[in-house]
């Protein structure tokens, strides 16, 4: 099965910042495994790529992110190819279920379970979406059999005042300080399958099939989250191919797609917001009212004026006069 995004061949780079060519075998399933998962402690690419750039030099700060910025699409591009080039019988089944526990959903889905002492999550469909994640594995195939073949196109998503939403791997400084390394989160895996992202100051940056565009779209609109998508412009990812494309062009691109692909993508974004961070951290200032509220703060406000009205202190144990 060839995935379409990934037609044209890039190279590996290596921790110095050169192409190299490597994996000229066929790699075995763990070593597909190792690839998509998160190392600790970090390669020296990951630190390469997480590392936050302190120069004062706005020219050497671009290009260093640049730079980063390019390492990192090789890496994502080189990684999926693999993958997709993997015989099936080495490739690995329901990647997905076994990466769960590295993606930055899961580790909220964890905290806040933690955190719900008042039961105010429904953990057991939770639970269960968690469980059956391996779905999502399954409408990616379905997707790639479907998705028509083009060149990638790229584009650029800004979202609510500079937050990440979608979770993906970040570079440089960011306006909201939370880092995000490659595969480290669910949307991160399911944008990977269709082309190569980046979150950089307050805007992602995508390049592969439109596939990822309307995943994005259809991800932040279930969650009401406020964005706008405009096109990459050409001379932003220099060393990587791809199409700079006008909303005209966009809007052709989504006719291609049929009724079924479409709903496929909508199935997957509904997965992915339903565990997303935004939700669960939702959860959470739920749980923050909830302990705000944990008394009958009329009754409360009752009793102390009777209290006040006689003079005594508010629980004092020897009711003791105020006056």
């Amino acid at each position: 099965m060839t995935q379409p995004t990934f037609e044209h061949s890039l190279s590996h780079v290596n921790t110095d910042g050169e192409p190299e060519k490597y994996f000229s075998v066929p790699l075995s399933k763990a070593d597909l495994l190792a690839l998509f998962t998160t190392p600790t402690p970090p390669t020296p690419i990951d630190d390469i790529i997480s590392d936050t750039h302190q120069s004062t030099d706005t020219a050497d700060l671009a290009s260093t992110i640049a730079e980063q910025r390019l390492a990192l699409y090789h890496q994502q591009h080189e990684r999926t190819r693999l993958l997709y080039l993997a015989p099936a019988e080495t490739r690995p089944t329901y990647l997905v279920q076994t990466l769960k526990s590295q993606f930055a959903e899961y580790q909220q889905y964890k905290l806040a379970q933690q955190l719900d002492k008042r039961g105010l999550l429904d953990v057991d469909a939770l639970e269960r979406l968690w469980q059956q994640l391996h779905v999502v594995d399954d409408i990616i195939a379905d997707i790639v059999r479907h998705m028509p073949a083009q060149k990638p196109a790229g584009w650029q998503l800004t979202a609510q005042d500079g937050h990440n939403p979608l979770r993906i791997a970040t570079l440089g400084n960011l306006r909201h300080p939370k880092p995000i390394r490659d595969q480290a989160s669910l949307n991160s895996y399911v944008l990977g399958h269709f082309g190569v992202s980046s979150f950089t100051y307050d805007r992602a940056y995508y390049i592969g099939h439109v596939i990822g565009y309307l995943f994005s779209c259809y991800f932040c609109a279930h969650l009401s989250i406020s964005y706008g998508v405009t096109a990459l412009g050409e001379d932003v990812v220099e060393g990587y191919d791809y199409a700079s494309l006008e909303t005209p062009y966009m809007v052709r691109l989504l006719q291609g797609l049929d009724g079924y692909c479409k709903k496929r993508v909508y199935q997957l974004a509904v997965i992915c917001a339903r565990l997303s961070v935004y939700v669960s951290d939702k959860r959470i200032e739920k749980m923050l009212i909830a302990e705000v509220n944990d008394f009958d703060k009329k009754l409360q406000q009752q009793h102390l004026d009777v209290l006040l009205l006689q003079g005594m202190m508010p629980e004092s144990n020897d009711s003791t006069p105020l006056f």
